[in-house]
């Protein structure tokens, strides 16, 4: 009994040093990207810019389609969904490799705005300073409108204004539902959603993200059928 708590205690111990480990580290990549540039000046330079757009000035479908494709309980959490994040985990392990990622919007906004695209342990403790910070001194509703004036659409789109002009050649604040639920799923895999080039993928997508708003409750049926029978005749 005494060598199996002792063995206990020593898979404790190691389990607790490689945390400190990670979480060092991390903390050391997360203080080397704020030296370089606060929080707050990357926040201030992205809100600046020319074409950046507010919650308010968003389509309600549109803003509906991102949360409910990316992270239903957006509103809910703190700034991390552990839920999502151990079921992307448990997936991952069942399929023997990174298959599917469990990060929140507020993460994704951490990565995009302080780091690189690099997959790593160090940054997704990094990430998590970020994310602190973004949850603490910002509301919801500016989360989200980061979120969304940085993310890739494809084709050299680098935020809904460009996609939407892009795509569509009018503003986000045009867009139809069709178009603005389209767009709603290409960020998750931009060179392969790109309707300019796989637009049968992208509609794919598309019936992934109506599923979703219908099942969060935040489009009805009816009005999710209509738009996958649009698809037909585009």
């Amino acid at each position: 009994m005494k060598i199996f708590r002792r063995i206990l205690l020593f898979i404790f111990v190691v389990i607790l040093i490689v945390l400190m480990y990670f979480t060092f580290n991390g903390y050391v990549l997360y203080r080397q990207s704020m030296e370089e540039k606060s929080l707050e000046d990357r926040i201030s330079s992205l809100q600046n810019e020319e074409y950046f757009m507010h919650y308010e000035e968003l389509p309600k479908y549109y803003l509906d389609a991102v949360v409910s494709i990316e992270d239903h309980r957006f509103y809910n959490h703190s700034g991390v969904d552990f839920i999502a994040t151990a079921r992307a985990l448990r997936n991952n392990l069942r399929a023997g490799k990174a298959k599917e990622g469990g990060s929140s919007i507020t993460q994704q906004v951490a990565k995009n705005l302080c780091f690189t695209q690099e997959k790593t342990l160090y940054r997704k403790v990094a990430e998590l300073f970020v994310v602190y910070h973004l949850e603490k001194d910002y509301s919801k509703e500016e989360i989200l409108e980061l979120y969304i004036n940085n993310m890739y659409f494809g084709s050299g789109y680098y935020n809904i204004y460009d996609a939407s002009m892009g795509y569509y050649n009018k503003e986000p604040k045009d867009l139809t539902l069709y178009e603005a639920t389209l767009l709603a799923g290409v960020p998750n895999a931009p060179s392969v959603y790109d309707p300019s080039k796989n637009l049968k993928l992208a509609e794919e997508r598309q019936v992934q993200v109506l599923d979703a708003m219908v099942e969060f409750e935040k489009l009805s049926q009816e009005d999710a059928d209509n738009v996958k029978a649009m698809q037909q005749t585009k």
